[in-house]
């Protein structure tokens, strides 16, 4: 408080001493003698611009060179027009007494032909209409300068804040004024915002009042210095990030000059005993408040209290009598200890739990003290008879007058199906409370759009991550009612099933779409909570509120994911206690079906949901992908990463990965991530976070695969299969020869899982014809094949790429791509023996499509291996 005295003190000794009114402006002095006259002084003399906007005024225009010959002429009122207000010439004439004005300031002034003045030098409008107060400035010189910016870009000042004030220049983000502001939404700025406006001065129109000026606003904890004590690691690292980017410093408690002393207050009871003595003891909802609000609350409404330990009673103070002369005896001790232990265990609220357990028979007057409630009466005795309130909640549902809580009960006078029915309502009722907290205390907030700082969250994202949660909301909370009628009214021939199924259909349809995209939901939440500190900072204030119990939305928001398997169980165990004669048994059965049907529809229509998301993933990850890879029947099943061994594709010793669908086989090739890119060097985060990862090849139509074959292992041939591949359109069979890379996957794990999938879209029953094993050589796929090629893959695309640089180089004949066919040739694993040229042509392709199972090549010419990969591309004639 002392520090805004002293702003205001040093205020009024700047203005009495400069005889200036800091309360606004008016038109020019009518008082003055003399008619008006404009003189442009130094560098205006030859400025166009001023002289034609000096003509507008209709007034005489002279210049000068200092403008000091023209102040003593008391025949004109003459107004001097400058073009700097930090010259010599200005100082003079500033002295002098006399009306002076900036470029900036005239030329606005000629637009609308009216000439202002407000008895003090006005070089801009800048500040045209705003009415500033200061305040937690110490400095005489400082303040004094802020106060000669805002009047020359004309502006005005006041001590005291009132209603006509539009900005607060503040020092440190504490204080009355402050306070006063934040409370009326008076804009509180930084010194740096008047200094940025002064370097507008030159701009005719500008104002500081602007977006672009919303930048130099005052930060949330600006020149306060910060003490956090009691905060987990990891959270007292995000906060102190956060008081450094928001302006404030963080301290220690041996710091004398503290502002703040932020205290964990649900783990510390006691306020240290070496706080700075200048410093507020707030809690941290005065912290997270600051941060979501962009604007530090009254310290006074988050005070920290310290809790009196003595006024507060343990269980055990709570539930003990006063020791009587005799003492009780020890039956009676363990039977109050059997009660004590069962009140503890009820699942009421704090109020109840303080009041006393069941009474007994036998209590003497000295023992009945000790069973006082919270409110001081003494419970009546009601002999053998256990006491039964029925605790009503605030709001009754108007169609039936069900209190929205379920019976207090003694649990011991119930049968084993009431009280798995009474933890059936008690869980439901439990449910729909944190649903309803959802939407009242974290919900109805982010959507109002009138909240301080701006909504924190757009209409998009508010229903990304609650627009699924009304349905399931609608439909438990009717379920509630109807389960807390039963509870209110139970009789031994109730249906408990029956509700159960009346509610079935509305279950099945309100939890898929919130479960299909629950993780998703997660990722977003825990990106925006990343991103916007506001966001954050509103989510843990609504953590630390009753209603959410300390747990954070994403823990509020797994429950009804929760919800069903718990349902089920409990249906199960009250099916467990009904009697199969009990008409409810049958209806109990159907309600526990129907529920397991809604938990396996629900899974079945995530794994679809996902399915189809990856659709999307995998088509935007795949460069030249088809467009009609994405379709609404086809769904993702796997993918393996494979080395091609023949030439089918791209050519042997490429990595290609190949990503099975329901009726498709997409092959690809993996991309480097500076494919795209000239040069890795000036390749920039955003270019290579665009790069797609795999480049497309081929969609294969499982349909059109005639074969699968297994390679069998050998000492120098791992993981190898094949694909025999033909078209309605096609005369010819193409060979596909893989090795499948080391993963998860196994060969004979997806070799199954296609062969599935290849029978369902042909509409096949005989998978096992569909796969057959062979031996390497029977498709000319030697073992040096296979243990040459990772070897000289790689030396192939090095050399392929060294013959494009010498190629581009010294200009070659042979294009890139011819180079890269002869080097090809040359190094190619593949390449033709001399004894197998006369073999060419010697099989059938058509008796790869008919291979038995038992893998021995058909008779002909195909129990020879096939000499080259330009023979076994071509057609293999008469095979048998």
């Amino acid at each position: 408080m002392a520090e805004h005295t002293q702003t205001s003190t040093i205020l009024s000794d700047i203005t009495t001493t400069s005889h200036a009114d800091v309360t606004g402006a008016s038109h020019f002095d009518v008082e003055a003698s003399g008619d008006p006259r404009l003189c442009l002084v130094g560098s205006l003399v030859d400025d166009i611009e001023t002289l034609e906007a000096a003509k507008k005024f209709g007034v005489p225009v002279v210049a000068s060179e200092t403008g000091l010959e023209y102040t003593s002429d008391s025949g004109f009122c003459t107004y001097f027009v400058l073009a700097d207000f930090e010259s010599p010439e200005f100082e003079k004439l500033n002295n002098a007494g006399v009306r002076l004005l900036g470029k900036p300031a005239l030329l606005e002034y000629s637009q609308c032909g009216i000439l202002t003045y407000n008895r003090r030098p006005v070089f801009c409008q800048v500040m045209k209409n705003a009415v500033l107060v200061f305040t937690g400035f110490r400095k005489k010189s400082e303040v004094s300068r802020l106060l000669k910016l805002v009047h020359y870009m004309g502006g005005s000042v006041k001590n005291e804040i009132k209603d006509t004030v539009t900005h607060l220049l503040a020092y440190s983000s504490t204080g009355d004024k402050y306070q006063y502001a934040v409370t009326f939404n008076i804009p509180v700025m930084s010194e740096e915002w008047v200094h940025a406006a002064w370097a507008h001065r030159d701009e005719v129109n500008a104002r500081a009042d602007t977006e672009a000026m919303a930048k130099y606003k005052l930060k949330v904890f600006e020149n306060l210095r910060v003490v956090l004590v009691g905060f987990p690691a990891e959270e007292q690292g995000q906060m102190e990030d956060l008081v450094r980017q928001n302006g404030g410093v963080i301290t220690t408690l041996d710091d004398q000059q503290a502002t703040h002393v932020v205290l964990e207050d649900q783990s510390i009871t006691e306020k240290p005993p070496d706080c700075p003595p200048k410093a507020y003891i707030v809690k941290a909802e005065w912290f997270w408040t600051s941060i979501q609000m962009e604007a530090c609350p009254n310290e006074k409404l988050h005070l920290f209290e310290e809790m009196n330990m003595s006024n507060v009673m343990s269980p055990r103070q709570m539930f003990s009598s006063p020791s009587t002369p005799g003492g009780s005896s020890r039956s009676r001790r363990r039977k109050r200890l059997r009660e004590t232990v069962q009140h503890l265990a009820q699942d009421e609220s704090s109020s109840t739990l303080i009041s006393a357990p069941p009474a007994s028979k036998r209590r003497s007057s000295v023992g009945d003290l000790a069973y006082l409630s919270a409110d001081s009466s003494l419970l009546d005795d009601t002999g053998s008879t256990p006491i039964r309130l029925a605790r009503y909640h605030s709001e009754i549902d108007g169609s039936d007058k069900t209190p929205l809580s379920p019976p207090a009960v003694d649990l011991r006078q119930l049968s084993a199906r009431q009280r798995v029915f009474y933890e059936l309502v008690k869980t439901e009722c439990n449910y729909v409370s944190i649903l309803d907290a959802i939407e009242k205390v974290i919900k109805a907030p982010l959507e109002n759009t009138s909240q301080p700082g701006g909504p924190m969250l757009d209409a998009q994202e508010l229903r990304y991550i609650f627009g699924n949660l009304p349905p399931i909301h609608e439909v438990h909370t009717r379920m509630r009612n109807d389960l807390l009628h039963l509870a209110h009214n139970w009789n031994d021939s109730a249906s408990i099933g029956e509700i159960i199924l009346k509610y079935s259909t509305d279950l099945e349809k309100a939890y898929p779409p919130f479960i299909n995209f629950f993780e998703n939901m997660k990722e977003m939440l825990l990106r925006i909570s990343t991103d916007r500190p506001r966001f954050h900072a509103f989510l843990k204030i609504a953590q630390n509120k009753p209603e959410c119990g300390r747990q954070s939305l994403q823990e509020l928001l797994i429950r009804p994911v929760q919800r069903l398997p718990s349902m089920s169980l409990l249906i199960n165990d009250i099916l467990k206690h009904t009697d199969k004669s009990s008409p409810d048994n049958s209806a109990l059965e159907q309600a526990l079906d129907k529920i397991k049907s809604v938990m396996t529809f629900i899974n079945d229509d995530k794994r679809k949901t996902e399915a189809k998301l990856k659709l999307f993933e995998i088509h935007n990850d795949i460069e030249m992908c088809p467009p009609n890879l994405v379709a609404s029947h086809r769904m993702y099943m796997s993918r393996v990463d494979v080395t091609e061994l023949s030439d089918s594709c791209s050519g042997r010793g490429d990595t290609l990965t190949l990503f099975l669908f329901n009726d498709v086989l997409e092959i690809c090739k993996k991309k480097s991530k500076y494919n795209s890119i000239k040069s890795p060097s000036r390749a920039n985060l955003h270019a290579i976070k665009n790069i797609k990862s795999y480049k497309h090849l081929e969609m294969m139509n499982l349909a059109h695969i005639k074969r699968i074959v297994d390679i069998r292992e050998t000492e120098d041939c791992h993981n190898v299969f094949a694909l025999i591949v033909r078209s309605n359109q096609e005369l010819k069979e193409r060979l596909f020869t893989f090795t499948l890379l080391p993963d998860d996957t196994t060969k004979q794990v997806f070799l199954r899982t296609l062969c599935r999938t290849v029978a369902n879209i042909v509409c096949r029953n005989d998978v096992e014809n569909i796969l057959v094993s062979m031996d390497p050589h029977h498709l000319d796929i030697e073992t040096s094949d296979v243990s040459l090629t990772n070897a000289l893959s790689k030396a192939l695309r090095f050399a392929t790429r060294t013959g494009r640089k010498v190629s581009r180089a010294f200009s070659f004949n042979k294009s890139p791509s011819k180079l890269k066919r002869a080097v090809s040739t040359v190094m190619s694993p593949f390449g033709t023996l001399p004894h197998q040229s006369s073999m060419r042509g010697a099989t059938s392709v058509n008796s790869l499509a008919d291979l038995s199972l038992s893998g021995t090549p058909p008779s002909g010419g195909f129990a020879q291996p096939m000499s080259t990969p330009t023979t076994r591309r071509r057609t293999l004639k008469n095979a048998h």
